[in-house]
């Protein structure tokens, strides 16, 4: 329990002094409420029963009657006792108000930096970590686990300070009033904390169970909400509804098994303060009867032990929730944990003045992605290539040839252990990876757009962007007539990855995005596959008038986007097979070739096909 109090601790940096000005008011609320049970035994014991003051009275009762003018004044105005008890407790519940004030804002401000931390931490961790995470448990630990630590920063953590300071003053208090008595009121509580500690050793257990149940729930859902045109495309629905139905289950039986476990907790907690407070009355009745106490002392010790049971019974709900937060902060530092992409070690370098020129040699370049069965060959097998500043190079090759592997390694998604890669005669590795990434413009396989206007996907490529550079931009891509087809123009909200736009559409906003950014090197990786021929040869034509500006990787299964390029070249299981210009691969034997002629022969049948149609 002592590790889990220094994580608290140490997310509390920045905020502490707002929980010591609220454990401040903390302390003032609870001396003051403990002065009300004080008032009314004083008014009962010498005000009504006309109990003389003497040697025996106790001194904080004598302390009571002094502030009240004495025994006698209060006695002729009884009134003081009702107005007293209410003045008490208005202060008392002022200054518990400042408390939860404070430790509100606090905690808020924790959750906040909590929250603001993971988002900045996933944006920098490697690309493995994602490939091998579920959105939705991330999702889950960056809401629902923060909330959770949230709400016991806001309340929990006074309520231990509450619980501590009941533990080291009222006992004393009522040592000073009645010593026997003082006895019987707290001979169950040693019962109570110790079965609230074994609760929590047990329970913790479950809610971490229950909190994973509840992210595995959540990533079926995220995964199910992203791909729902899928799901109906393939009258799934039922099959989906199957799949969710397991871990929706298992989620409420964990939840189930949670909330028995906590009903046994609170009903025998309270079976057993309920006890403490009824073996005070026999036990006091008594002594009154036989002239050993005061109904007034007997009123006091009853309201103290109000006071103090619902914060000891609380203990079992402190360390219960105590038990969930650590389940909560333990799930977050797992994700703090993990290490950012590195980027070169040294602080004192510096990246190359001014944009790249676009020079890249890629000298026997070796990648295995993570988990690749040994003896099967990497994703990449001694690659070397390079392309002048300008160049437009393109590649072919099967599905899995290691083409998209290569873009990643370009843009350091993924940090490469054997070989070389050089832009402008520098080693990639040896640059930081945001540089270089502001150096690349890319088209993915599958653009992502975000749930924004059209004109704020596209100033993605170049934040500050002046409206008709985005129109060039567009046109370039041949998007713009498009977009102004829609009834609000540039200002379109496309929906959730771009959702309300066709996958062509949705690849000429991201091409005209990369456009935008005027790169030194430009990556297309099967960027028009959902375009027509005809608005590809457009598009073509346009980076045609380019050609000069940046050096431009196109990758493509359509050999008639590759054709324009200076230089072609094919790679198959990790290797490059054929290099050359489109003329000289299609002139001799090869996988250039074969797939040349079996694109040729299709296009000429469908021709035939259509014409005679």
């Amino acid at each position: 329990m002592f590790s889990q109090v220094q994580v608290i601790w140490s997310i509390m940096r920045g905020h502490r002094l707002r929980y010591l000005l609220a454990l401040g008011c903390l302390v003032l609320a609870t001396v003051i409420n403990f002065g009300v049970p004080l008032v009314g035994s004083a008014t009962i014991d010498y005000a009504v029963s006309n109990a003389a003051v003497g040697a025996g009275t106790p001194r904080l009762i004598a302390l009571v009657l002094r502030l009240l003018g004495g025994a006698g004044n209060l006695r002729a105005h009884l009134w003081l006792c009702p107005v007293a008890m209410v003045a008490l407790s208005a202060v008392s519940g002022l200054f518990s108000y400042l408390k939860g004030w404070q430790a509100s804002l606090a905690s808020d401000g924790i959750a906040r930096q909590l929250k603001e931390r993971l988002y900045d931490h996933l944006g920098h961790l490697p690309a493995v970590y994602h490939d091998r995470t579920d959105t939705g448990d991330l999702v889950q630990r960056c809401t629902s686990d923060v909330e959770t630590a949230r709400q016991f920063l806001a309340t929990q953590v006074m309520e231990i300070g509450n619980a501590a300071i009941l533990a080291g003053a009222a006992f004393p208090l009522l040592l000073s009033l009645n010593v026997p008595l003082a006895l019987v009121s707290f001979v169950l509580i040693p019962p109570i904390v110790v079965y609230g500690y074994v609760y929590f050793m047990k329970v913790k257990h479950v809610f971490k169970a229950v909190d994973e149940a509840e992210g595995a729930l959540t990533a079926i859902i995220q995964e199910n909400l992203t791909g729902t045109r899928v799901v109906r495309a393939f009258a799934r629905q039922e099959f989906e509804r199957a799949k969710f139905a397991g871990p929706n289950a298992l989620y409420r039986d964990r939840s189930i098994h949670m909330l028995r476990m906590m009903s046994w907790y609170w009903s025998i907690s309270d079976l057993v303060a309920l006890a403490q407070i009824g073996l005070v009355l026999l036990v006091g009745a008594h002594w009154v009867v036989e002239g050993r106490l005061s109904v007034g002392m007997l009123f006091a010790f009853l309201s103290y032990l109000a006071i103090m049971l619902w914060p000891i019974r609380q203990m079992g709900r402190i360390l219960t929730d105590l038990g969930k937060t650590s389940v909560a902060l333990n799930r977050i530092r797992e994700v703090l944990a993990v290490e950012r992409e590195v980027d070169p070690p040294s602080p004192s370098y510096s990246p190359p003045d001014g944009p790249l020129r676009g020079a890249i040699a890629v000298n026997n370049l070796r990648f295995s992605h993570a988990g690749q069965a040994a003896g099967t060959g990497g994703a990449l097998n001694g690659i070397s290539f390079s392309v002048a500043p300008g160049e437009t190079l393109a590649i072919l090759g099967p599905s899995g040839a290691g083409k998209s592997t290569l873009i990643h390694l370009l843009l350091r998604l993924y940090d490469y252990s054997e070989g070389s890669v050089r832009l402008d005669g520098r080693e990639l590795s040896a640059l930081p990876r945001k540089w270089v990434r502001s150096q690349i413009g890319v088209v993915m396989q599958e653009p992502f757009l975000f749930s924004k206007s059209l004109r704020d996907n596209l100033r993605l490529g170049q934040g500050s962007a002046a409206d008709h550079d985005i129109e060039s931009a567009a046109r370039a891509a041949c998007i713009h007539d498009t977009i102004l087809s829609f009834d609000q123009g540039y200002d379109t909200l496309v929906g959730e990855r771009g959702i309300t736009l066709s996958g062509g559409q949705r690849q000429r906003v991201a091409i005209a995005r990369a456009v935008l950014r005027r790169p030194p090197i430009l990556v297309l990786d099967d960027a028009m596959s959902a375009v027509d021929g005809e608005t590809e040869s457009v598009i073509l034509d346009a980076l045609r008038e380019r050609h000069g500006r940046a050096t431009t990787l196109v990758i493509a299964h359509r050999l008639s986007t590759l054709a324009h390029a200076d230089r072609i070249i094919a790679i198959d299981g990790g290797r490059i097979v054929q290099t050359g210009t489109h003329a000289e691969l299609a002139s001799q034997p090869g996988l250039y070739r074969r797939l040349w002629e079996i694109q040729t022969r299709t296009e000429t049948d469908l021709s035939r096909e259509a014409a005679a149609l």
